[in-house]
């Protein structure tokens, strides 16, 4: 990989180099897990299992040393993610010693919920772990949809039903704030200053997307409960709806005058603003949405009409932004017919996953405990999720008694290359 540097002597394995953040380490790594399972390639399969074991942390619940001062809730849930996605495709078992994919995703959730936040705003997670970080005050949604999602693949993986009542608690928590507007747009999220009364008006894909991906998930485990089909077709149905868009053709931004509800994903808080305003990590949520996306067509079949055409032609779509620099570089407008210039992990890693998850049909569903899952979990892993005091960043590796348990860039890989005929594609 040109951009990973981490499997070459001297550097750090499981960290991508700057000005990219750990936590899109962690997600670049989950896309790569998807991309063995949907396409059988093995190349990346020793680099990914090596970087994400690397960044366990002293307690096996991706809390490394290195990145504890700084670490968010919504970070740490990323590599919970990557974690599940390698447990949920039966992907290669670490080696003796090392913690089972399963036990790493249990730690992450052992941790988060001792950090669940009553004390203001009734519950919710706060953005950052620790009170000296700006963001303390502030509960985002993809933290607390973090913790949503993870809860409920949890839940359907090993039949557990304390996960699934975390999830429904962490699902409810969220739709009693502002973060759900009644037609299901999901906003950025509240904060505790103001008692959660009011919410960030800005739309991100990966908070939608998480929210779908843990209701899709719900869904599946209750066996298609009602009250979670009607929540999973508010988020898909009307959450999504700002974030396809029309084509601009070769122009920067989709026609004035045109109804937001086209075919191409857009990241519109920060594609649309010219100069563009997008950082190093907006990039790549759309990878996330489209994940979530894809797999939420397996957990429920009903969504797959409407799904499976947008992630085609958003596809299709970000293949024309695929020439930069007259090689592979993919941009960020998808909407734009023609190159717009930018490049980077967020944008490779989008545009990989577009094109990987057409192939989601192809493959089984996620796997469990009990149809296809080979990784073995530990309810009792993780347990530093008390850290809401500064003092404890010293004292992450302290033992916790079983009552704080809840119990129970990627250009390389980008060798995903989809041949476009008038409305065929060929992965070779």
């Amino acid at each position: 990989m040109k951009v990973y540097t981490g499997n070459q002597t001297g550097q750090i394995p499981g960290e991508l180099p700057g000005p990219y953040y750990w936590w899109e380490a962690g997600a670049m790594f989950g896309q790569l897990v998807n991309y063995w399972f949907l396409t059988g390639d093995t190349t990346y399969n020793e680099v990914v299992s090596q970087g994400i074991q690397f960044q366990v942390g002293a307690n096996n619940d991706f809390m490394p040393q290195n990145q504890t001062k700084d670490l968010g809730n919504d970070d740490q849930v990323f590599w919970a993610f990557t974690a599940m996605d390698a447990a949920e495709a039966a992907f290669p078992d670490p080696p003796a010693g090392d913690p089972s994919w399963l036990a790493l995703a249990q730690a992450v959730f052992n941790d988060q919920v001792l950090r669940w936040d009553t004390a203001t705003c009734g519950g919710g997670l706060r953005w950052q772990i620790y009170p000296f970080n700006a963001g303390y005050d502030y509960k985002n949604t993809i933290s607390s949809g973090g913790l949503f999602q993870l809860s409920a693949r949890l839940a359907r993986y090993t039949g557990n039903q304390t996960y699934a009542d975390w999830a429904e608690k962490t699902y409810s928590w969220i739709a009693s704030t502002p973060i759900i507007a009644n037609d299901y747009q999901i906003w950025d999220g509240t904060s505790r200053v103001d008692n959660c009364s009011g919410a960030t008006q800005t739309y991100w894909t990966y908070n939608v997307g998480t929210l779908i991906s843990g209701a899709a998930y719900m869904y599946n485990y209750t066996n298609g409960s009602s009250t979670w089909q009607t929540r999973l077709s508010g988020l898909v149905y009307n959450g999504t709806e700002v974030f396809f868009v029309q084509s601009a053709g070769v122009n920067n931004n989709p026609p004035a005058n045109a109804p937001p509800n086209g075919m191409i994903m857009a990241e519109v808080a920060c594609e649309f603003p010219t100069p563009q305003s997008c950082d190093y990590d907006q990039p790549s949520f759309k990878a996330y949405l489209t994940r979530w996306l894809a797999i939420t067509t397996q957990l429920a079949s009903f969504t797959e009409p409407f799904i499976m055409p947008r992630l085609a032609a958003s596809a299709q779509a970000a293949a024309a932004q695929c020439t930069g620099q007259g090689t592979s570089m993919c941009g960020r407008r998808w909407y734009q017919t023609v190159w717009d210039g930018f490049f980077g992990v967020g944008e490779q890693m989008s545009a990989m996953s577009s094109f990987q998850n057409l192939l989601i049909g192809k493959v089984g569903a996620p796997a469990t405990a009990a149809k296809g899952g080979t990784s073995v979990g530990n309810p009792a892993a993780g347990g530093a999720g008390d850290t809401t005091n500064p003092t404890t960043v010293a004292t992450l590796g302290r033992t916790v008694g079983t009552g704080d348990k809840v119990g129970a860039g990627i250009l390389t890989a980008l060798s995903l290359i989809l041949i476009m005929g008038a409305t065929s594609w060929m992965v070779i």
